[in-house]
């Protein structure tokens, strides 16, 4: 992903929520309402599709990792993101760069995933690109976070 200066969100508009924030708040919505009707993987798919550059090259990356090295985990969308669950509760998320216009996409996980390490330890990742390196370390990551 090439080096550029953009502007945030938060920089546009410091008081209430930006429309990236309002949009995903209305996916979520969505998500509750179909409960347990929907196909995980196919709206998984879907939002991967609507992804641009990088971000889709990333998506459909970690959706295949996800998919053969976790294959425990449920596929499905978060807040109109990327996500795989565990017992019904999304355990990590992949949080595209352009979705809320930022310098970087974020692989991160939720509470549930059992990544403790004393009593400071990180839970989201920035991603500018997937090397076999950072591929591995997903991987390795995903694996102890399910526990």
């Amino acid at each position: 992903m090439a080096e550029t200066t953009r502007k945030t969100a938060r920089d546009e508009e410091p008081d209430g929520f930006t429309d990236e924030e309002r949009a995903a708040m209305k996916d979520r919505a969505k998500e509750v309402r179909r409960g347990k009707r929907k196909d995980g993987a196919a709206d998984l798919r879907e939002k991967i599709a609507e992804l641009e550059g990088d971000d889709r090259v990333m998506a459909e990356r970690l959706n295949a990792l996800i998919t053969e090295h976790a294959p425990a985990l449920a596929p499905r969308t978060y807040y109109g993101m990327p996500a795989w669950a565990k017992d019904g509760k999304v355990l990590c998320f992949f949080q595209p760069a352009l979705k809320f216009k930022t310098r970087y996409a974020t692989f991160g996980f939720n509470d549930n995933a059992t990544l403790d390490d004393g009593q400071l330890w990180p839970t989201s990742y920035a991603l500018t690109e997937l090397t076999p390196a950072g591929e591995k370390a997903i991987v390795e990551l995903v694996r102890r976070a399910i526990g």
